[in-house]
């Protein structure tokens, strides 16, 4: 077995030029006006013909500052925590920062775990994307004055700032669009609402809608992936209240993961979207064009918030003691074929 080469440090360049670490330190740290322009030369030479690069994090960490951010997120497989990550990254890119990930994978008892890894790597904050099942963890990061920003999914005793699409506004736009376009039996497809709040929030803003518009009628029925015929079974029994009333029946996806089950569910009985069932999807994905007649979407600004949520961190970490603040973004509708017009 081949060994690659041992990395040279900082004791080797000093040997090679004939000083001290600590000569070396400082010119490392832009400090050579400390030192003679010979001895200067002789560490800027001895680096080069070593090929030596320090550590940037240990240099950062010398400083009292590692430029690192946590951000743990619920489920990298969902688009909505791709896009978020993306805009993210970018934010602390460009402000010098380095993102750190960790991917619950949809299990809520890895929260405590996820937090405790990037806090081993110091990181100067946390922006949070989890399931909220484990309160403690997050309580106890807050009182040790680490920052933090919660994106998405609010979590109770934290008075941090947060950054979410305005759920409220999100369902409107769905619903007025699908009884605008003659609709009038809806279903409020989600994942298990638990304690999520962004699932609670479009739940109870779906209720609310219906209670609004008397002419139209409305359910809710949750998700779970393992439970397929569960699912066709709620849309068979939404088209047939629809059909029992002589109107047309639509769905409301609650995520582009719920989407992506509807459509299954809906190509599985055999059905036409935009003529059989209507279906607009909260998520706009790269896909939603290209599936059926087109899917109908409400698209979140993930990038910008991505970029917000780091924002709101980096100030925090910069010393920011400004109120927590709760920055809620507009969904726009990108309307397709699966919500065309209505003809019962």
């Amino acid at each position: 077995m081949i060994k690659s080469p041992a990395r040279n440090t900082i004791a080797d360049v000093a040997r090679h030029a004939g000083v001290s670490k600590a000569t070396v330190s400082r010119f490392l740290n832009h400090r050579e006006t400390l030192l003679s322009p010979e001895i200067a030369i002789r560490v800027e030479t001895a680096i080069a013909q070593l090929g030596y690069t320090p550590s940037p994090m240990a240099q950062s960490l010398k400083r009292g500052r590692s430029r690192l951010i946590g951000l743990v997120v619920a489920d990298i497989t969902n688009p909505y925590s791709v896009a978020v990550l993306r805009g993210a990254e970018q934010a602390c890119r460009e402000a010098g920062y380095l993102l750190m990930l960790f991917n619950l994978g949809n299990e809520g008892e890895r929260e405590t775990a996820g937090i405790h890894a990037l806090s081993s790597y110091r990181v100067e904050g946390f922006i949070l994307n989890t399931m909220g099942h484990d309160a403690g963890a997050l309580l106890e990061t807050a009182r040790q004055g680490k920052p933090m920003v919660l994106v998405d999914r609010l979590h109770k005793g934290l008075d941090v700032d947060f950054v979410s699409l305005d759920n409220h506004q999100a369902i409107y736009l769905s619903a007025q669009h699908l009884f605008d376009a003659g609709y009038h039996e809806l279903l409020l497809v989600t994942e298990p609402l638990g304690e999520v709040s962004s699932r609670v929030e479009r739940a109870r803003a779906f209720d609310a809608f219906v209670a609004g518009h008397p002419p139209v009628s409305g359910r809710c029925t949750e998700s779970r992936e393992q439970d397929r015929d569960a699912l066709a079974d709620a849309l068979r029994a939404c088209r047939d209240r629809a059909r029992a009333r002589s109107a047309m029946p639509a769905i409301i996806a609650n995520n582009a993961v719920v989407t992506l089950r509807v459509v299954a569910a809906v190509d599985r009985l055999g059905w036409e979207l935009g003529k059989d069932i209507g279906l607009v999807g909260i998520d706009d994905t790269e896909w939603a064009p290209y599936v059926g007649p087109g899917i109908s979407t409400v698209s979140q600004p993930t990038n910008e918030l991505g970029r917000k949520a780091a924002q709101c961190l980096m100030q925090r970490v910069a010393g920011s003691t400004v109120a927590a603040r709760q920055i809620l973004l507009p969904g726009t509708l990108m309307a397709r074929g699966s919500s065309r017009p209505a003809t019962a």
